[in-house]
């Protein structure tokens, strides 16, 4: 059985990533609680089922404790598990909240001041949430809309989740560092296509901006940096049984030069780990 779980903060897109599951075959089960879920996946191999998804969340909040044991319970059994943990940043979560006039899970109806216990609540469930979210992929929501999020759910579907997963990530600084990433890396310092007016429209998964920062040697040297630190360090966090590592490139527009970079580091480690692309600004 293919397993997929996802969890996560409240308001930062779980129905619309298991809505893309249930699009893609799989039987989705919203809000089930944690303590049926060895039970329902016993109950879902006696019918052969191959593809499930569950999204467990902070209404749950009693028995999230015992979540991670039960999670390795199914590994060792033969499950193959993949755990998806979506987050926002709290102003985009309040913005969600105040469109949607919804009440948080953890809010207090009664609250004098309705904004100050919405906030209390976040800070409450990303504090319920941190042990399931350290053990979890995850994807920051805040800039990504319905279509992308589907997109990038469906993808993520692929990786065999025994494999260390690795997660290339371009993005702007001009609209703040992705809140998934394990790493962090700053390109603004290269060489810029975007002061040469031919490249200015382009990206840098085109054939012109690439051979321009190619022969770029800053370029060059700094690839080599991220590629050395990354095979230094990915073996030991594989055998502390990471599953997931998301290294994010950022130049100033999230167009040329963390594109370029993300793709061919991308390129390089495919032969030996399970990766995958995003490209925040051009999705």
């Amino acid at each position: 059985m293919q397993l997929v779980l996802i969890t996560g903060m409240s308001g930062s897109g779980k129905s619309v990533a298991l809505h893309a599951l249930e699009d893609a075959g799989f039987y989705c089960v919203d809000n089930l609680p944690p303590e049926l879920l060895e039970a329902f996946v016993a109950l879902e191999n006696g019918f052969q089922a191959e593809r499930v998804a569950v999204a467990m969340d902070v209404r749950s909040a009693s028995s999230l404790p015992g979540l991670p044991k039960r999670l390795h319970n199914l590994r060792q059994s033969g499950v193959q598990l993949t755990t998806v943990f979506l987050d926002a940043t709290t102003d985009t979560l309040l913005r969600r909240f105040s469109e949607t006039r919804r009440m948080h899970p953890l809010s207090l109806a009664d609250a004098a001041d309705q904004q100050r216990a919405l906030m209390d609540a976040i800070e409450l469930e990303r504090d319920l949430l941190a042990d399931l979210r350290d053990r979890a992929l995850v994807l920051d929501t805040s800039l990504l809309k319905s279509a992308a999020l589907r997109s990038q759910i469906k993808a993520l579907i692929d990786v065999r989740p025994s494999q260390l997963t690795l997660v290339f990530e371009s993005f702007a600084f001009k609209r703040g560092i992705p809140m998934d990433a394990d790493f962090v890396f700053d390109v603004r310092m290269l060489p810029n296509p975007h002061y040469e007016p031919e490249l200015r429209p382009l990206t840098g998964r085109d054939a012109p901006v690439a051979d321009f920062l190619r022969e770029q040697t800053e370029v060059l040297a700094m690839r080599e940096h991220i590629s050395g630190f990354l095979q230094r360090w990915l073996p030991a966090m594989q055998h502390d049984h990471r599953s997931y590592v998301t290294v994010a490139v950022g130049c100033t527009g999230g167009q040329h030069r963390s594109v370029y970079m993300v793709e061919t580091l991308a390129a390089e480690f495919a032969p030996h780990w399970a990766v995958r692309l995003r490209h925040r600004e051009l999705d």
